[in-house]
């Protein structure tokens, strides 16, 4: 039978999603929490594949099993996974059910405090600056829907077959000292939101204007574009799908 997880994290402590040789990731401890309860072997496939230090305040992922899960699994798995990581919901799916190649969408969140907090040093990029030209930066994120090719907001020597996404919302949002950005597509480039965010920061400086932010697009040359800004601001915030009932089991 095939399983979907819901599940939360906060990445601070781990080399990313994805399993990896010698470094901690939030798959390697699922599939052990999985594996010890379930007593079998469990290998989960994530919706997306978060970098170092990024969050997600939404993910779901998938795994097989021979077995009938008891009712209270997701309970028992949160009894042994580490604190930052939370299961929400484990729901019987379709055997082809798949939760990385079905998504249809994915939002992501990247969050700025405008001065210090030292309560949000871990989930927020501290930027001392009160002069950002926010409307422009909305301005600028108009653009992006004109394209579908984001080379030049992807990490450079990545393997994909194409740099096409389609970006469905892209918005500035200022409350208090807060400033996030909120951003939808059908996928995501590694270190694409990232790119974005440190290009149009620029933006905001007033040090490119949106007519060479169309440009960087169009150059396709990472080089052409802003600063990757830091992860830990960073936060996968939503997975859709047009199929599955999460509902409790």
């Amino acid at each position: 039978m095939r399983y979907f997880l819901e599940l939360s994290y906060n990445g601070k402590k781990y080399f990313g999603w994805q399993i990896q040789p010698d470094v901690v990731s939030v798959q390697e401890k699922i599939n052990k929490g999985l594996s010890t309860i379930l007593r079998e072997d469990i290998v989960i496939v994530g919706a997306g594949r978060t970098d170092a230090g990024v969050h997600a305040s939404q993910m779901y992922a998938h795994f097989d099993s021979l077995k009938t899960l008891p009712n209270n699994l997701a309970y028992k798995l949160n009894s042994i996974l580490p604190d930052d990581i939370v299961i929400h919901k484990i729901v019987e799916v379709a055997a082809d059910a798949h939760a990385r190649f079905d998504a249809i969408d994915r939002s992501y969140e990247y969050r700025i405090w405008l001065g210090r907090n030292p309560f949000l040093l871990d989930t927020t990029w501290q930027l001392y600056q009160n002069n950002l030209a926010i409307d422009t930066m909305n301005e600028a994120t108009k653009i992006l829907f004109e394209y579908e090719d984001f080379e030049c907001f992807s990490k450079v020597k990545t393997q994909v077959n194409t740099f096409n996404c389609k970006i469905t919302g892209a918005k500035w949002v200022l409350k208090g000292s807060e400033l996030t950005f909120h951003v939808s597509a059908n996928r995501f480039l590694r270190n694409m939101v990232r790119a974005i965010v440190g290009t149009l920061i620029e933006v905001g400086l007033g040090k490119i204007t949106l007519d060479d932010f169309r440009k960087i697009i169009e150059s396709k040359n990472r080089s052409n574009a802003g600063v990757s800004v830091p992860a830990k601001g960073l936060f996968l915030t939503k997975v859709t799908y047009d199929y599955i009932n999460f509902e409790q089991k």
